[in-house]
């Protein structure tokens, strides 16, 4: 494994009318690190990781992204080759994105369909190795069983489970997990986190998730990036944080519940083992 960032971003600004969404965002994230993104409601998390993935053009301004060293935009426009790009990045969204009448077999070989004739996709039309990969794919996530279920027939945390496995199938080298647990029980959104951080540990991929529960994100990710207003305010070791750098990060947003954060503070040896690799680069953290 090298020390090559999977993802590169420099100088990256977004303005959305008189709101200054991202404001000079560089990151690097080293090729297998599991890393999340923490941050106010607002502060900018979304909005990163929808130009991380060629989504959304930042301002013309300056600003650049590669992922694995392949241009996705630079200076406000979408690199003309960002479709092979997106082929090598699987997206976690918070709602699931599958197709509720359709099989959950059927909604992970869908993983395929950037790699295949079109019209093989249209027809729905996937290879026995394909579906075999499919079911390996839903094996590990742990819903093998239900493969041959609709999808809105699935819990919320086993629907988020389906779309990782559709990411498997489709071959990412970078999962970007935009609020996968938002919506899900603490059991169903610790299985999740569970198996980001097993396939980042077995397989590799290098994983960037943005996480409003701050304990999961200590508890799963050794590095934190956070953002506030629509800067980087903290880049380093989860295990450096505090409460109070926490209450400062998040300002006035008094929805957040810190006690869960607190108790993994409290309590380094409960923490899931690191995964990935050894973190080379320096970090930038902010002060105080």
């Amino acid at each position: 494994m090298t020390n090559s960032p999977a993802i590169a971003v420099e100088y990256l600004s977004k303005t959305f009318g008189t709101t200054r969404a991202l404001d000079g965002v560089s990151l690097q994230v080293t090729q297998g690190e599991i890393v999340a993104l923490i941050g106010a409601s607002g502060s900018g998390k979304s909005t990163l990781l929808r130009h991380i993935s060629g989504l959304v053009a930042g301002d013309k301004s300056g600003g650049a992204v590669r992922v694995i060293g392949e241009t996705v935009q630079n200076g406000g426009r979408i690199a003309g080759r960002v479709r092979r790009v997106r082929r090598e990045v699987g997206m976690i969204f918070q709602q699931f994105n599958l197709v509720g009448r359709l099989t959950v077999l059927t909604n992970v070989l869908a993983g395929r369909l950037g790699a295949i004739p079109a019209w093989r996709g249209l027809l729905g039309l996937f290879t026995a190795d394909e579906r075999r990969a499919a079911l390996r794919a839903l094996a590990r996530v742990g819903i093998a069983e239900r493969a041959h279920q609709r999808a809105s027939s699935l819990s919320g945390g086993q629907q988020q489970r389906a779309a990782i496995a559709r990411a498997l199938v489709q071959g990412a080298k970078v999962i970007l997990a935009d609020e996968p647990i938002a919506s899900l029980d603490p059991e169903s959104a610790r299985r999740v986190m569970e198996t980001l951080a097993q396939i980042n540990r077995e397989d590799g991929i290098t994983v960037l998730v943005s996480l409003h529960q701050v304990g999961f994100a200590l508890r799963y990710c050794r590095r934190v990036v956070a953002l506030d207003r629509g800067r980087v305010v903290y880049d380093g070791p989860a295990a450096q944080l505090s409460v109070e750098r926490l209450r400062a990060i998040y300002g006035s947003d008094t929805e957040l519940d810190f006690s869960d954060a607190e108790a993994v503070l409290d309590r380094p040896a409960a923490r899931a083992p690191l995964r990935g690799p050894a973190l080379t680069h320096s970090y930038a953290g902010a002060a105080g």
